[in-house]
């Protein structure tokens, strides 16, 4: 992995805008944050204050900068916008997730790509320590080819790039139907505070059904309280011809065609920060996981007071850096990312309209 220092600026001060300077500050022998750009001088003088950033409400003054990439971490309606601006300067531009809300928008980022616009989204789910393992041993064919799941670890689009990753797919057409419910759920914890007095609140939850023409399937459920709530799990069930996984463990045929079953084995140490968030206050960094004696995970970054998230997002903006240094294709390249974000708009199709959905060839499929 390329160990030189890459500069880059933040275009957003929210939630995840603040991902990336935690980042930086944790691999400073890998990533220099230049600027923050923010919408105003409150907000700019807000985040300096609180943070120490070098924040700053002038494009201009970013652009002389002359980072080696842009991260877009603005609200989801602008990200597209946001980002083809910025590659129009001629910035590499590692976007925040969705890449696109819409097939116009989506449509342009492809177009921006085919004339040299270096575009990444920084969808970070596959890029977990848990998923990274999980896809490794699913791709040696232990339980032989991936051909049905059932994925409850994240919502829509990431939904979509994880359920890709562990069928092992590219741009095959689909076909999604979907539900959505509502149900009660007591709610425990938000992005910025945890509720103890019992409150509860009324909580969507999606269902679908994706069937892949290459003859595969998913199975889609998630409601977003899973992202943080304690009394929401995540679980996933894969499936081959030779068996299957179940959350953290393989059941298979052996050799000689016997039953047996091994378990992902992950290790981790707790990492605790001045943080008054509670998300941020205390969690695992994960330092290791290793599948029936052999490691099939070490911290890329060694052990560096990260989390799960944090770490994930780290290799996507290694990944950008790289392909902006011109020393590689990108892992996860934009039409995956585009692919992600059309199979989320039709899952939300499939809720509005109440009938399946069937996938069109998209430009960024050949």
């Amino acid at each position: 992995m390329e160990k030189s220092k890459s500069r880059f600026i933040i275009i957003g001060s929210g939630w995840r805008a603040m991902y990336y300077a935690r980042i930086a500050a944790a691999l400073p022998e890998r990533f220099e944050l230049c600027a923050m750009l923010c919408r105003t001088q409150e907000k700019a003088d807000a985040v300096h204050a609180a943070q120490g950033i070098y924040t700053t409400i002038s494009k201009e003054e970013c652009r002389r900068m002359r980072p080696d990439f842009v991260v877009v971490a603005v609200s989801k309606n602008s990200i597209a916008e946001v980002t083809l601006e910025w590659a129009s300067y001629g910035f590499p531009v590692l976007c925040e997730t969705p890449a696109a809300l819409d097939q116009e928008n989506m449509c342009k980022l492809w177009e921006a790509h085919l004339k040299g616009a270096v575009i990444l989204s920084a969808e970070q789910y596959t890029r977990y320590p848990l998923y990274q393992a999980m896809a490794k041993v699913l791709d040696s064919n232990l339980i032989g080819e991936p051909d049905s799941a059932v994925v409850s670890l994240a919502h829509g689009y990431h939904g979509a790039s994880l359920i890709r990753a562990f069928l092992r797919e590219g741009m095959t057409g689909f076909c999604v139907s979907a539900q959505e419910f509502t149900f009660p759920t007591t709610e425990t914890l938000s992005r910025y505070e945890r509720f103890t007095d019992g409150r509860i609140g009324m909580k969507k939850r999606t269902a679908a059904v994706i069937a892949l023409q290459a003859g595969k399937a998913a199975l889609f459920d998630f409601d977003s309280e899973q992202y943080r709530s304690p009394i929401r799990h995540n679980y996933v069930n894969i499936r081959g011809c030779r068996g299957e996984l179940k959350d953290q463990t393989f059941y298979y045929l052996d050799a000689e065609n016997l039953p047996a079953e091994a378990v992902l084995k992950a290790e981790s140490r707790r990492v605790r920060t001045a943080s008054e968030n509670p998300n941020l206050r205390e969690f695992a960094e994960v330092t290791g996981i290793s599948f029936r004696g052999e490691t099939v995970y070490t911290p890329p970054f060694g052990l560096c007071g990260l989390s799960e998230d944090e770490t994930a997002i780290a290799l996507v903006m290694a990944d950008t850096a790289a392909c902006a240094a011109g020393l590689k294709e990108a892992d996860y390249p934009l039409r995956e990312a585009l692919q992600d974000c059309y199979m989320a708009i039709l899952l939300e199709e499939a809720i509005q309209t109440g009938r399946p959905v069937e996938s069109r060839v998209m430009p960024w499929q050949g």
